[in-house]
């Protein structure tokens, strides 16, 4: 662990309780994840935080994970001014606008069978890789989906808390 990591998740540790609150939201929306994860809190290291995330996730509610994919703006339409979506979804910046369009549709499609966006850890992900994914995850049952978008909660959650506790402080990034 970096001693900029160190400094990151002692801030995190010390940080008020409403503090600490915001910061999580801020990686997951739903209120049981945040309430399980600030519960365990201090943390001795980085994992053992990415741990807490985990069994948190794996406890969440078909509810709880709605609330969840609620704080998440659809692939290819990051939240405008969220740094954070625009980070995750930066495989979707220099996409054609026929795979713009293509991703839209099947977000849409998605949306209608589902009932909400089409998650997917996008981090590192290029524009058809996503379109593909979505393909082949609109054919799944609403149980086996749910169980998908609980793993790519997890995976987003575990880059967003790594994150949280690595930036300086005073850095925005």
């Amino acid at each position: 662990m970096t001693s900029r990591t160190t400094a990151g998740l002692a801030r995190f540790n010390s940080a008020d309780g409403d503090t600490a609150a915001h910061l999580l939201h801020e990686v997951c929306t739903s209120t049981v994840w945040v309430n399980a994860v600030l519960a365990k809190r201090p943390y001795a290291d980085t994992e053992a935080l990415l741990k807490a995330s985990d069994a948190a996730m794996r406890e969440l509610a078909a509810e709880d994970l709605g609330q969840a994919m609620a704080g998440h703006p659809p692939i290819g339409r990051p939240k405008p001014g969220d740094p954070a979506s625009a980070r995750e979804q930066s495989g979707m910046a220099g996409a054609s606008e026929q795979l713009k369009a293509e991703l839209l549709e099947l977000n849409l499609a998605y949306q209608d069978r589902f009932g909400h966006v089409f998650l997917i850890c996008a981090t590192g992900l290029t524009g058809e890789q996503m379109r593909d994914a979505a393909r082949a995850r609109i054919g799944n049952t609403l149980e086996q989906e749910r169980e998908i978008v609980r793993g790519e909660l997890g995976k987003i959650n575990r880059i967003r808390l790594t994150r949280l506790v690595a930036v300086a402080e005073g850095d925005p990034s």
